[in-house]
């Protein structure tokens, strides 16, 4: 996958950069909103808390998608100017690790009988 800048804007209302980005990912499926806030992150030299992709849009039929992303000064920023659904929508999935269950204990249990 491969992220081309076209035009970056400073917006000073919002204390944002407002980032207007090609994706080109030829041989892959359509990337999903974190692994473009990922490259973006690196490529615009920022923070994870600080980068909010708002839309990413497939090209019909080439392995193109046009994108748009803000970049904010600060974390109180983002928080004040964002709605919640879209926070949620770039927030990444925690990984959960299984706990260990009764059943898991009985099953122990058994065995040692």
């Amino acid at each position: 996958m491969e992220i081309d800048i076209f035009e970056e804007k400073e917006n000073k209302i919002f204390n944002r950069n407002e980032v207007k980005f090609y994706i080109n990912y030829e041989g892959e499926a359509t990337p999903n909103i974190f692994d473009v806030k990922n490259r973006l992150v690196a490529q615009l030299d920022s923070k994870k808390d600080l980068v909010v992709v708002d839309t990413i849009d497939p090209y019909y039929g080439e392995p193109k998608a046009l994108g748009y992303a803000k970049v904010y000064a600060s974390k109180e920023d983002v928080e004040y100017i964002e709605s919640e659904s879209v926070l949620l929508k770039n927030k990444e999935p925690e990984i959960e690790e299984p706990e260990e269950t009764d059943e898991a204990e009985e099953v122990d249990e058994a065995e040692e009988e």
